[in-house]
């Protein structure tokens, strides 16, 4: 039998990993955009804490970062939720606080590749919007993020390949994801070459089929730059 019959019980794990992943990007472009914000900024206030974000964030593995924000979150919010009137204990969901973690360690990484995709928007572009009468907000989505959006893909994509992998250190706080039900089934057969081997071909694949998607999306938006339309 494929697997010892373990490979359902993978492929939930995947789906489990993936998740984690599409989260944890999801909130990273957020974070990450409001930081490059921050630091194209004309506000030392603004600049100052984003690069304070992304100094410290940088600056820390990130093993350490998802204990301290599981076990240090679950005590801080424990000790205040009784000045709230909620006397029980509150356990934090491991999938929360995987993808809280993973996308605030990687929208440190990305405020830096927004941060020089916007500085590569021609600032005349901007200038040209507000002359027009267009809002700052207005020129913000209609011209500077659409044209930000070409040049930080490869700073997303290589971010996002390296996100999928880093999802493996979730199995830490108990979440059920690819890596712990790898290790599981490696346990219970004893087999752990094929079973870490059969993790590293999926995350394989999801890195690959990744690859695939953002190579498309390039060519897709630089379609127009190429023939000279914008």
């Amino acid at each position: 039998m494929l697997l010892h019959g373990f490979l359902p019980s993978l492929l939930e794990g995947a789906a489990v990993t993936l998740g984690v992943a599409l989260s944890s990007l999801l909130i990273a472009a957020v974070l990450g955009l409001m930081g490059a914000l921050a630091k194209v900024s004309r506000s030392r206030i603004a600049q100052a804490v984003a690069g304070l974000y992304t100094t410290v964030i940088r600056g820390v593995p990130d093993l350490v970062l998802m204990l301290l924000v599981f076990y240090g979150g679950q005590i801080a919010i424990n000790a205040v939720a009784p000045m709230l009137g909620h006397e029980d204990y509150i356990d934090i969901d491991p999938f929360v606080a995987g993808s809280l973690t993973i996308g605030f360690i990687f929208g440190a990484y990305l405020t830096e590749s927004f941060r020089g995709a916007f500085l590569a928007v021609p600032a005349g572009q901007r200038e040209a919007g507000l002359a027009f009468g267009m809002s700052p907000a207005r020129v913000l989505w209609r011209i500077t993020l659409p044209q930000m959006l070409r040049h930080a893909l490869p700073g997303i994509s290589n971010n996002w390949l390296v996100l999928i992998k880093s999802t493996a250190i979730v199995s830490i706080i108990g979440l059920s994801d690819l890596m712990t039900r790898g290790q599981q089934a490696a346990g219970t057969t004893r087999e752990p070459f094929s079973f870490y081997l059969a993790v590293a071909v999926i995350y394989l694949i999801f890195t690959s089929v990744s690859e695939l998607a953002f190579s498309w999306a390039q060519k897709r938006l630089a379609m127009g730059v190429k023939e000279g339309r914008l």
